[in-house]
């Protein structure tokens, strides 16, 4: 039976992944950690214990002790925040990734390893529209540098010692359960929030500025799906495309107004609109549908109506129409 490992179990993915791998695998083989709680329901449905990945002795005793099969190393310092503070960003996500490709290593019962990447590893050089999988990538931000950096790490891993290191670069991720963490495509979370709350929205980004989005079950289901795939059926050893939908602010704030109507939006773009113009558009991850099947259950409209649903019951408001 697997016994799971996930690092940064209070975050925006891995508080949801937490529930849905315990759902999967069963409570007790799945064991959260972070530096801080996690919400109730994290806390409630298995094991959970503060661990700093940055403590690489106490990692590998709890690894080896708890005799960990799988590893989901998800905490990081996210890019609208790693730019404030560049070179501790580094140290963080670059240091807390080869801790954890080496316990990995050195571990014989670890046999599978998930780090999640990002589209920020793409540039101004990148193609912007159906940016493919082997593509230029001169990242501009901090973040992206340290997850293209670590994309090269996880493959030579792969290639050196066989490590079976699995990766998905994720878009802007949308999520009711956890509120924006401080990356540059959160005012997609930010914004359903402050339509609840508050019937309007100032957004930091410009109206026009598509990136790829992706609701959060469908970034779990692909999570999960690839880390159950044959690992012969695999191609990429970096990190797989996600594509998602290509959605602009302005697209939001329409389907919002269909539901809330009067929803106003007012657009101050700050530094994260710069980052925003080196990123793509749209994505390519035809890869990824056909070496493991990569599929999206949800579009705007599905989305939006989740959202603004659970999020007036989580904050016990009514202002839908």
């Amino acid at each position: 039976m697997e016994r799971i490992l996930i690092i940064g179990a209070a975050g925006q993915i891995g508080s949801e992944l937490t529930l849905e791998l315990r759902k999967i695998y069963g409570s007790d083989h799945v064991f959260a950690t972070d530096i801080k709680d996690p919400g109730r329901e994290v806390m409630e449905s298995g094991p959970f214990q503060l661990l700093d990945v940055m403590d690489d002795k106490r990692l590998i005793h709890f690894v080896i002790r708890h005799k960990i099969t799988q590893i989901y190393h998800l905490a990081a310092v996210l890019s609208g925040n790693a730019e404030k503070l560049p070179i501790q960003a580094w140290h963080i996500n670059m240091n807390s990734l080869m801790n954890i490709l080496e316990v990995a290593k050195m571990v014989d019962e670890v046999k599978k390893v998930f780090w999640p990447s990002s589209i920020a590893v793409f540039g101004p050089t990148t193609p912007r529209i159906n940016t493919p999988q082997l593509t230029v990538m001169e990242p501009t931000t901090v973040y992206g540098v340290s997850k293209l950096a670590g994309e090269r790490w996880c493959e030579y891993y792969h290639r050196k010692y066989n490590l079976d290191v699995r990766s998905i670069r994720y878009p802007g991720l949308i999520s009711y359960e956890t509120e924006a963490g401080g990356g540059t495509t959160d005012y997609a979370v930010e914004i359903y929030y402050s339509a609840v709350k508050n019937g309007s929205y100032d957004c930091f980004l410009a109206e026009n500025t598509a990136l790829p989005l992706l609701f959060m079950p469908d970034a779990i289901k692909a999570t999960v799906d690839l880390m159950e795939a044959d690992p012969d059926k695999l191609s990429v050893h970096s990190a797989y495309n996600l594509g998602g939908m290509s959605i602009t602010p302005k697209d939001i704030h329409a389907e919002i107004s269909k539901q809330i109507p009067g929803f106003s939006i007012s657009y101050s773009p700050d530094f994260r609109q710069t980052i925003a113009e080196t990123w793509p558009q749209s994505i390519d991850d035809s890869v990824s549908a056909r070496d493991w099947g990569c599929t999206y259950q949800y579009d705007l409209e599905s989305m939006t109506e989740i959202m603004l649903e659970e999020i007036s019951k989580k904050l016990n408001l009514n202002t839908l129409r």
